[in-house]
């Protein structure tokens, strides 16, 4: 369009010019002194009209150049200077403007660039999606915490529908963590910051917010996990509570238990129909008295719990003294206590009293387990001992055919003084957790699908 209008332009001064031009020569005969004056100017006037339409379409020269810097996103680049006041000032303008979208660009990829390695640097998952709910930014620990691959441009629905891919070698039980972790994302309202569980008892704090991008809102979410941070508040916590009724309860009982001594001490001055029902009464009291000093006894020893001290151990040996242990009473009760899946394993470094301890309470709540499902289905109860090498790491896993966590919340097993047994104390799993934790095991209590429960320990071998 400017070329077009500089060609129209020139074109019109031109012919104006050899128009006259023209005339001129027509009238040579009669005064050629006069017409080549009149010629000589016609050509300074040309010359002159050429120069001056060339300054006054200079301007668009200069809008040209500036429009192909910002189509190439050229904002370092600078226009010359020209001589001339007038477009001196527009040429400052333009130069102006081009600092000014330098600079702004420059800190723009600055903050990017921090926001990036900040996003990087975080523990906190950060997933960030486009317009369509589809994800468009995702960090390394999202990654690493949903088990994940290749996640832009999926839904978070997508993963339940089988169309998102998870990173190779994710075994089956970190596949379903993953996908129930992904549901209760996707359903996580705008605005609103959540506790969520996975099947493993970690916990969560999710919150969904959103920004705006070109005048539309897009959705992020934050995920943060908390199982490390609240455990040791509820630990703390229940370490005071404990340590104040095992004091009070103790001193009690101990001052209880001298006066129903010293009152067993009257006994022969009654008669022996008397003597005999006092002295019952009094052992009564007394054997109720032991029974809560126990009761006590069992929470101290939780919050009291030594640190492990890690040696190499046969786990083969202790699934046999477990067998041993359960296999006489769990038949009186109408449940089989077998070994099932067992390899050799090479020796894993535990601490063997208290892991024997963790694992005598998870065989213990296995058999009872099993033996309620066997009471209300009137079949046989079962439980499976399975020890066997998965990759890199040794699986030992306690099955029973017991199915009672179907209802139960994930994550709430191993909340302190939750139990799905009648009259249940909610202190055996609690001990479980701390001995895995304090051996940094990974662990999974959970129904398996077909009717069993299933509790996985993943250990791994001496090196």
């Amino acid at each position: 369009m400017r070329l077009n209008l500089r060609r129209r332009l020139l074109g019109y001064v031109w012919l104006l010019h050899l128009l006259v031009f023209a005339l001129v020569l027509w009238l040579y005969r009669e005064r050629p002194v006069v017409v080549v004056a009149v010629e000589v100017l016609l050509l300074a006037s040309a010359l002159l009209g050429t120069w001056l339409l060339g300054r006054a379409l200079q301007p668009l020269d200069y809008t040209r150049r500036f429009q192909e810097l910002l189509q190439e996103h050229n904002y370092a680049a600078r226009l010359q200077q020209a001589p001339e006041d007038e477009l001196a000032g527009l040429v400052a303008q333009f130069n102006q403007m081009l600092a000014a979208l330098h600079e702004e660009r420059l800190r723009l990829g600055e903050q990017r660039g921090f926001l990036d390695r900040l996003l990087e640097a975080t523990p906190s998952a950060v997933l960030a999606f486009d317009f369509d709910g589809r994800v468009r930014l995702v960090n390394a620990s999202a990654l690493a915490l949903l088990g994940i691959a290749s996640p832009e441009g999926h839904a978070l629905s997508d993963w339940a529908a089988g169309t998102g891919s998870f990173v190779e070698g994710t075994d089956a039980a970190a596949r379903e963590r993953s996908l129930q972790l992904l549901a209760q994302l996707d359903a996580l309202p705008l605005g609103e910051s959540r506790l969520l569980a996975d099947a493993d008892g970690r916990r969560y704090r999710a919150q969904r917010s959103h920004f705006f991008d070109r005048g539309f809102a897009r959705h992020f979410l934050l995920v943060e996990e908390l199982t490390e941070e609240l455990d040791s508040s509820e630990r703390a916590t229940y370490e005071k509570l404990v340590r104040v009724l095992a004091h009070e309860v103790n001193n009690t009982v101990a001052a209880t238990g001298s006066v129903l001594d010293s009152l067993l001490f009257y006994r022969p001055q009654l008669t022996a129909s008397d003597g005999e029902d006092f002295g019952t009464a009094i052992e009564a009291v007394k054997r109720r008295n032991v029974s809560l000093g126990e009761f006590i006894e069992r929470f101290t020893r939780v919050v009291k719990m030594p640190a492990p001290e890690p040696r190499p151990t046969d786990l083969r040996e202790l699934l046999e003294d477990l067998l041993r242990l359960y296999r006489e009473p769990g038949r009186a009760r109408g449940v089989e206590v077998a070994l099932g899946r067992v390899e050799d394993v090479p020796l894993v470094p535990l601490d063997r009293n208290l892991f024997e301890q963790a694992l005598l309470n998870i065989g213990k709540n296995a058999v009872e387990a099993a033996e309620a499902s066997a009471r209300e289905r009137g079949s046989p109860g079962r439980v499976d001992l399975e020890l066997y090498r998965e990759g890199e790491r040794v699986r030992l896993a306690v099955v029973d055919s017991g199915d009672r966590l179907g209802e139960v919340p994930p994550g709430q097993m191993f909340t302190p003084f939750f139990s799905t047994k009648k009259g249940g104390q909610g202190i055996g799993l609690l001990f479980v957790r701390e001995v895995l934790q304090r051996h940094g095991l990974q662990y999974r209590l959970a129904p398996d699908g077909a009717g069993h429960t299933r509790f996985d320990l993943w250990l791994s071998p001496e090196k």
